[in-house]
């Protein structure tokens, strides 16, 4: 069974940053370099919307519009980990951050969606509180 545990939330004042992780486990390593890995948030009373996602087996990466250039998705395939670099935060970053994983779509040009609907398996989620 597949696991995913997010770390690295917490509080932090407004321009500060934070880097969450994703550690993969229960998957053999050719299963987990050959998927996506996404990164989501879900804001208070708001929907869960997509932040990041990364082919592992490359490295290419996918971005909100709105996250390009505040956010980096990275990742460690020795560790089996992913990561969210999160620069320049703002109260509206305030959220619960997901990570899950995802077959990619070699039919498309985009391999890895940034909707949650492909998205199989997920993390409990870390909680990110920015305050100004």
């Amino acid at each position: 069974q597949v696991q995913l545990v997010e770390s690295g939330g917490g509080s932090v004042q407004a321009g500060g940053s934070l880097r969450l992780s994703c550690k993969a486990s229960g998957v053999s390593y050719s299963s987990y370099s050959s998927n996506c890995m996404g990164w989501f948030r879900q804001p208070p009373g708001k929907e869960r919307e997509g932040v990041a996602a990364i082919y592992v087996a490359d490295g290419r990466t996918y971005y909100a519009n709105s996250m390009k250039g505040q956010f980096s998705v990275s990742r460690d395939n020795a560790k089996k980990t992913v990561y969210l670099q999160m620069n320049s935060l703002k109260p509206e970053d305030t959220a619960m951050y997901f990570c899950a994983t995802a077959k990619p779509r070699f039919w498309l040009g985009d391999y890895c969606s940034l909707s949650h609907n492909p998205y199989n398996y997920w993390g409990q989620g870390t909680q990110v509180t920015v305050s100004s």
